[in-house]
């Protein structure tokens, strides 16, 4: 191992990238230059080729001309892509775009020693002591992780949003390690990068809420959970280390009852459950006798790390709406005195928190009426958190996209307690309007439009004085839009039409 690093080996041996994504690139950015000395060979198979990765693929062979670097392009065995003179690839890092239950993945680990992500290899080069900060879960991962960078600098520390945020996580590392610089990497992880984890541990592990989500990609729920869960599986090599989970939701409830059962001595790291199955009201260690946790207390926000309670100020005091961000909060408090923030840095950082783009953000009023964009609800899960957030008022909503298949019943229940009026529209407005239709007979209007634009003009035509209008989609953009940042881009520039 090179001292001075997390875990990274002298000999990387000879490497496999697969795929051509960000991380992708980034990871042969990274590599590349080390081809011919602790890399020996690395062979990058690109998928399908694009002009633009094959223009980009070029450029890197004309930099490192000689060198031991081959793209393949359409390959889909890996076990074909051996170099000359290898049995194996020592390592192989995978694009998370790529499901680790796909044939060309498959192919890739059968002709490997290790496959990890390139937020793995990112951890591993890091300098030692170097801080990590990780976040998962199903929802609120992006707003959790700006908060606790946000939090951290203010309270003094040099800390770096990456991954999902910023930069990838490899590129941050090798920009540091070249300025000799250390500081507190604050990294969003997907499940698809932590399906490939082996050695990667974080000094705090942040898990949110678990729902249905990305089955088409881990093929079933229980390894869509299971993969968040390996957030988990090295915190006991990091001493000190901590992991804050959200246990007012019933997936993760069920591994804290697990953490709880083995004892500190077998579990090796610390706990802060946010919340009870009551909700982010109760307190954990009166429900169940854990030795912290963080709740709202009479709607202070209030955390205990390692036996010390700190409280936090008022949640109304946040501008970021919704008991879903009270939990974003408390989950961005705790991971952050785990850092060895102080208590009124992370309260003033809290208050002066501005909501992100596209999380039920809002866009303006225009005729008394203000529009909220929340176009990364791109799943029913997060549809259901921002119908509650504007309560007592109930919003007109914008439903529907590139429908992934989920049930809707919650949905409709909350629509029937929550919603004033809803629009469904898109591809998966059909089977959106068939759902909910029967909510008009109990005096919620409910529509159906075409696409985007016809939606939106009769959500505003149907909002009066004090209403609030809400893109709040519960499904993914792909059916008009290339993501979901487009979609909530064009539902901005419609409401600042209105005025015209």
């Amino acid at each position: 191992m090179i001292a001075g690093r997390k875990h990274a080996r002298e000999s990387l041996g000879n490497v496999l990238v697969l795929g051509l994504g960000v991380s992708g690139r980034a990871a042969v950015e990274y590599l590349a230059p080390m081809v011919g000395g602790r890399v020996e060979s690395l062979t990058v198979l690109g998928g399908e080729a694009g002009e633009d990765v094959v223009a980009w693929s070029a450029g890197v062979e004309r930099r490192h001309e000689g060198s031991r670097i081959r793209f393949e392009f359409g390959l889909e065995d890996a076990t074909r892509a051996l170099p000359e003179g290898a049995d194996r690839f020592d390592v192989c890092v995978a694009s998370p775009g790529i499901s680790a239950f796909s044939d060309f993945y498959l192919s890739a680990q059968a002709a490997s020693d290790a496959v990890i992500g390139e937020v793995e290899l990112a951890w591993c080069e890091s300098p030692a002591e170097s801080v990590w900060v990780a976040v998962t879960g199903t929802n609120g991962k992006t707003t959790t992780t700006s908060l606790i960078e946000h939090v951290l600098r203010a309270s003094g520390f040099d800390a770096k949003a990456v991954g999902n945020i910023g930069d990838a996580c490899i590129t941050e590392v090798a920009r540091d390690l070249d300025c000799g610089t250390s500081r507190h990497y604050v990294v969003e992880t997907s499940s698809y990068q932590l399906a490939s984890v082996n050695e990667f541990a974080p000094n705090v592990a942040v898990i949110l809420g678990i729902t249905p989500d990305h089955i088409k990609w881990h093929r079933t729920h229980r390894h869509y959970a299971e993969s968040k869960m390996r957030l988990l599986d090295n915190l006991a090599s990091v001493p000190g280390a901590v992991a804050v989970l959200d246990a007012t939701n019933d997936e993760v409830r069920a591994k804290v009852r697990e953490l709880k059962a083995e004892g500190p001595k077998e579990r090796g790291f610390g706990y802060v459950p946010i919340g009870t199955a009551a909700g982010v009201e109760g307190d954990m260690r009166k429900a169940c006798g854990s030795q912290d946790a963080a709740f709202l207390d009479g709607g202070e926000l209030v955390v205990a790390v390692e036996g010390y309670e700190h409280a936090l100020g008022p949640a109304s005091g946040l501008s970021i709406l919704g008991s879903h961000n009270v939990v974003n909060a408390l989950a961005a408090a705790a991971a952050c005195l785990a850092c060895g923030a102080e208590d009124g840095d992370v309260a003033s950082a809290l208050a002066t928190f501005a909501p992100l783009e596209h999380r039920i953000e809002p866009c303006g009023v225009h005729g008394g009426v203000a529009y909220y964009n929340d176009s990364k609800a791109t799943n029913v899960d997060a549809t259901l958190q921002a119908l509650k957030a504007f309560l007592p008022k109930k919003p007109i909503v914008m439903l529907g996209g590139d429908d992934k298949g989920t049930d809707l019943a919650e949905l409709v229940a909350s629509c029937r307690e929550n919603a004033k009026a809803l629009v469904c529209y898109g591809e998966a407005g059909p089977r959106f309007h068939e759902a909910l239709a029967p909510l008009a007979a109990e005096g919620v209007e409910v529509a159906i439009e075409p696409g985007f634009l016809q939606a939106f003009a009769w959500a505003t035509a149907r909002a009066a004085d004090g209403d609030v209008v809400l893109l709040s989609p519960a499904c993914a953009s792909f059916d008009e839009f290339s993501c979901f940042e487009e979609r909530g881009g064009r539902f901005k520039e419609l409401v600042g039409k209105l005025e015209g």
